[in-house]
């Protein structure tokens, strides 16, 4: 397999590989540019983030400054709003569905180590390895259709967020949540289900 080959498969790999050294300096060059652009230039911003990620639907803005890591690996759908100071760091896939709110400075994150040190250090390193000297994998993230992800949210790796689930401001997302859900906390829990026939009553 090769490097990126096992990283998007969520096994160990070397995030020092020629490969993504390249992806990390297209994204920075293309976000140098992005971030210093005006409000109102949005055919420019626009054409830069069809040249960012991986996918992207129509009606989509994302508030500067944003950073990612490689970019390729960001997938959105439709009517998704992005707000200022968001992070994600996408070494493995990031999924957003349609009609997704996404507040400002929510993290995101696909990449991990191992927690025990002997299995986190790179055995063989050496300044000269080209390799880090810590062990890393990624594990995508995905967030579904219709989901409204509050102010300063960290999504951890492999997370999944159903359809329609509200993400309360501040919350730590450690496990999957369900669809049509209300989910908040450190580590984030589920507080309710969301009656959308109430909600309109």
């Amino acid at each position: 397999m090769t490097e990126l080959e096992k990283c998007m498969s969520g096994e160990v790999y070397n995030c020092h590989d020629e490969v993504f050294l390249q992806y990390k300096k297209q994204a920075k060059e293309m976000l140098d540019i992005y971030n210093r652009l005006t409000y109102d230039q949005k055919e420019e911003k626009k054409e830069i983030l069809h040249k960012l990620f991986g996918r992207i639907g129509t009606n989509v803005s994302v508030g500067a400054p944003f950073l990612c890591d490689y970019g390729c690996n960001i997938f959105t759908g439709s009517n998704v709003s992005i707000n200022m100071n968001c992070s994600f760091i996408d070494c493995n896939q990031i999924k957003i569905g349609n009609n997704v709110m996404i507040a400002s400075n929510v993290q995101i994150y696909t990449a991990t180590h191992p927690v025990e040190l002997v299995e986190r250090l790179t055995s063989d390193w050496t300044p000269e390895s080209g390799k880090h000297f810590c062990q890393v994998y990624a594990l995508p993230v995905e967030i579904g259709d219709g989901c409204w992800i509050g102010g300063g949210v960290i999504i951890l790796p492999g997370i999944k967020i159903g359809a329609g689930s509200v993400i309360g401001a501040g919350s730590v997302v450690t496990h999957d949540v369900p669809p049509n859900y209300v989910a908040a906390g450190n580590p984030c829990r589920v507080i309710r289900r969301i009656n959308e026939e109430s909600e309109h009553d």
